[in-house]
């Protein structure tokens, strides 16, 4: 039976979204592809008339899911032009970040996977890092560019940290002191300068 291309792009973009889940809460090498068909609710043989392989995939998602994050990071820093830093490390040093690696930052899930890849992912991965560095550097307080971005690298590698370091620890209060302390540092409401 011939699908229609409406219903072929809606399966696609289903398996997209159940194996954007799966990769982010058990990793590219802990999921095979029938496993991700059957979450989806299809066949294992299906797979191949929407991707050519695992590889795929993984590069679809990764491009979809950095996609969505810079949309997110975007809206929650238009919301509140005001204290930009600050929503955005409220959104994203928070027990909703820690609790459901699912449905949370694909960086902060993927990233040590993807340090020993190479290829496209490993690619759009740097690609991706590198767009939330820029937008980092564009709320972030500094005298000059150079200052800003300096501080948007910094400011990434500590908001990441904490949420993978709050993940891998099981006491609660030493998770939320990786995440909270990490958002007091590095809130500009709690420095008096620069």
């Amino acid at each position: 039976m011939r699908v229609s291309r409406e219903k072929f792009a809606e399966n696609r973009e289903k398996i997209l979204q159940v194996a954007g889940v799966l990769f982010r809460e058990r990793g590219f090498d802990g999921i095979g592809v029938a496993e991700i068909m059957k979450a989806a609710g299809m066949t294992h043989g299906g797979f191949y008339g929407h991707f050519e392989s695992k590889e795929e995939l993984a590069l679809e998602v990764s491009r979809a899911l950095i996609e969505k994050v810079k949309i997110r990071w975007n809206e929650i820093i238009a919301s509140a032009p005001e204290r930009p830093l600050d929503a955005l490390l409220d959104h994203y040093l928070s027990r909703c970040s820690v609790d459901d690696p699912g449905g949370s930052c694909v960086f902060a899930s993927l990233a040590q996977e993807v340090s020993r890849s190479h290829g496209a992912v490993r690619e759009t991965f740097n690609d991706g890092l590198s767009m939330l560095v820029d937008i980092l550097s564009e709320i972030v307080r500094g005298e000059t560019p150079e200052e800003r971005r300096e501080k948007g690298f910094s400011t990434l590698s500590a908001m990441m940290g904490a949420v993978i370091l709050a993940r891998a620890v099981e006491n609660r209060e030493l998770s939320d002191s990786f995440l909270y302390t990490t958002r007091d540092v590095l809130s500009p409401a709690n420095r008096t300068n620069g």
